[in-house]
């Protein structure tokens, strides 16, 4: 089964995201804790999150994403920045308790020429104070494009914060196939090598979910700029195949493509028919 969907608002309301997800086909969504650019949260509504849940739950979606904010940054210069994101982390994992059994995302941040590695060791001292044998969320590390100092634009980078993490049952990582492709990694040629590689430095029981979005820039350019499905230098062909390989099949593929609701329907129309004609063939 194709587990596919896209980005949604929570503005309306949890289990409303849900209804939309379900209008448009999806399976799984993703969505924002808070104000993406910002750190607002909205106040916490019990009842809603369990609505949610439970529509979830009943019809069998699989797992979602929840989205941290662009602006955290765990691995900051400013100590009263690392603090936010903390605060931050505490107060999302606590909303994710009312939906048992999905994902936390995040952009692993910036270490603004500390380096990688001391980079690493913030990141992995919050996860550390946050993460607990009992939650039942799983937090995911994003794969980034390398924009100016990000951290995370190599399985290495990754593999160093994984490696100081004390709860490793629940911690994985999320692909982005624009981040990956414009990181450097050859999704589109040489895929295989790209998921034999991963493997060897992380491992592929990692591998928990899937931003699937196309490129507007070529491979190698750190540029993060995401395209519609099969209007970038990926192409469609890359997002056909990625969504029909064998090593990638049951993760949660979530559209991050520039378009509205009825553009995502449209996009999730096609890879749904193309997953099929392949399935069949």
């Amino acid at each position: 089964m194709l587990n596919i969907g896209t980005h949604l608002s929570s503005a309306k309301g949890y289990l409303n995201m849900g209804k939309d997800a379900l209008k448009i086909n999806a399976n799984t969504f993703q969505f924002f804790t808070r104000n993406p650019r910002g750190f607002q949260s909205k106040p916490l509504n019990e009842e809603d999150l369990t609505g949610l849940s439970d529509f979830l739950r009943e019809h069998s979606f699989a797992p979602i994403v929840a989205h941290a904010p662009y602006t955290l940054n765990p691995c900051s210069t400013r100590p009263e920045v690392c603090e936010l994101a903390l605060q931050i982390f505490q107060e999302d994992l606590k909303i994710m308790e009312y939906l048992p059994g999905n994902y936390y995302n995040f952009h692993p941040g910036s270490h603004l020429k500390q380096g990688p590695e001391k980079a690493a060791k913030k990141i992995a001292k919050l996860l550390n104070q946050v993460l607990t044998p009992e939650q039942h969320t799983i937090v995911l590390l994003e794969t980034m494009a390398g924009k100016g100092t990000e951290v995370g634009k190599t399985f290495e980078e990754l593999r160093l914060i994984l490696d100081q993490i004390q709860c490793q049952d629940k911690v994985g990582i999320c692909f982005d196939s624009c981040h990956l492709s414009d990181a450097g990694y050859d999704l589109k040629e040489n895929l295989d090598n790209v998921l034999k590689e991963f493997d060897q430095i992380i491992g592929l029981d990692r591998l928990m979910a899937f931003h699937l979005n196309d490129s507007q820039n070529p491979i190698g350019s750190h540029k993060d700029r995401h395209a519609l499905i099969g209007e970038g230098f990926l192409g469609l062909d890359t997002a056909v195949t990625l969504i029909n390989h064998p090593v990638l099949d049951g993760l949660p593929f979530i559209l991050e493509t520039p378009t509205d609701l009825e553009g995502h329907s449209k996009e999730i129309a096609l890879l749904r028919a193309q997953y099929n004609l392949a399935s069949q063939s």
